[in-house]
């Protein structure tokens, strides 16, 4: 119980000043292997499937219009294996604007932060 009360002043800490939290995070894969990039639509404290990795996004903040442009996420990403036991390769910030700040060092996979959104965005304006 204690580590969560630290995990949680640690996101509340770390996030971007002046950032709005959003209920969803716009991540980019890539898949080193295949050379196939895909969109991930992630919503905050859902796992969500990329190949051998189970992505969770613990929070997502996003700068109001008016400031440079920035968007946060903290991400939880633990890689599964067939017949492994499950081993956590990443947990942090990610910053969209900064991708190789704080990036998930993985032999087949990369993962960044495109954007945080609201699910009444991500619903009607996310086809470009």
């Amino acid at each position: 119980m204690r580590a969560i009360a630290a995990a949680a002043l640690l996101l509340l800490a770390a996030a971007p000043a002046g950032a709005t939290p959003m209920d969803e995070a716009k991540l980019q894969g890539l898949d080193k292997i295949t050379a196939r990039v895909s969109t991930i639509e992630a919503p905050v404290g859902q796992p969500v499937a990329f190949g051998a990795l189970e992505i969770t996004v613990r929070a997502c903040d996003k700068r109001p219009p008016e400031e440079p442009p920035e968007s946060a996420a903290y991400l939880e990403i633990v890689e599964r294996k067939v017949n492994e036991e499950p081993k956590t390769v990443f947990s942090g910030w990610m910053f969209a604007s900064s991708p190789a700040v704080s990036a998930l060092e993985h032999p087949v996979y990369d993962i960044w932060v495109l954007d945080c959104m609201s699910a009444s965005t991500a619903e009607s304006g996310t086809s470009q």
